[in-house]
């Protein structure tokens, strides 16, 4: 199916995490990966850079972190980063650099790209979002179909099983997510979309295009 490679997608040279999408195909592949490569390359992390906190917690000595936020491992807080007021971090979760975890915002089993934004009252949960991502205020990954069924990837007719149960959603570079959306199981959207507020998206998005409802989907020009 086109567009929904790593290449396609995403480059992995604008995050730490390069070696985990090495010969993957799709970038969903990486998400039951994610806590154990977390646990390889903490332990390799120079200590004068990243700070070890509490237990396989590695956050960059010049990343911001509230008091307030909460923040389990694996996980890496990359250089420059911020998590703010209240954020939530459940675990095997990599912010990158320059990155925003903003206020209750909720992370869980997912790798944001660097320069990401997710700054106010977002979920992201097994999804991959990437460089320069940006999701508007209350902007959410579903992870879970209502069926509890394995997580299918849907377009151009054609369906990619992942034979897991939790996909979020896979955000191409440079992609603009409009506030209170709603990104269904699945969701995989290219470069440099955009999707329109309040939408409820699923299946496969092309590149550059953005995203008003289901049945008006235009080209950039």
């Amino acid at each position: 199916m086109k567009g929904v490679t790593i290449p396609e997608l995403l480059d992995t040279t604008k995050t730490i995490a390069a070696k985990l999408f090495e010969g993957k195909t799709y970038p969903w592949e990486v998400l039951g990966e994610i806590s154990d490569f977390i646990l390889e390359l903490g332990k390799s992390l120079p200590e004068d850079e990243y700070d070890k906190i509490g237990e396989n917690v590695w956050i960059a000595k010049d990343a911001e972190v509230f008091p307030s936020a909460y923040i389990a491992g694996p996980c890496i807080i990359d250089h420059n980063a911020q998590v703010r007021h209240c954020a939530f971090i459940r675990g095997s979760a990599i912010v990158g650099k320059n990155s925003v975890v903003g206020n209750s915002v909720e992370l869980k089993n997912c790798v944001l790209f660097d320069n990401v934004e997710t700054p106010h009252y977002n979920y992201v949960g097994d999804s991959v979002l990437g460089f320069h991502a940006h999701m508007g205020a209350g902007s959410i990954t579903s992870n879970v179909k209502s069926d509890r069924l394995n997580v299918e990837i849907k377009g151009y007719g054609e369906k990619i099983p992942t034979g897991r149960k939790k996909v979020g959603a896979i955000l191409g570079d440079w992609v603009e997510v409009g506030c209170n959306s709603v990104l269904n199981p699945g969701t995989v959207i290219g470069r440099h979309t955009n999707i329109y507020p309040t939408s409820s998206v699923r299946g496969v998005i092309p590149e550059n295009h953005i995203y008003k409802d289901k049945d008006n989907i235009v080209e950039k020009y």
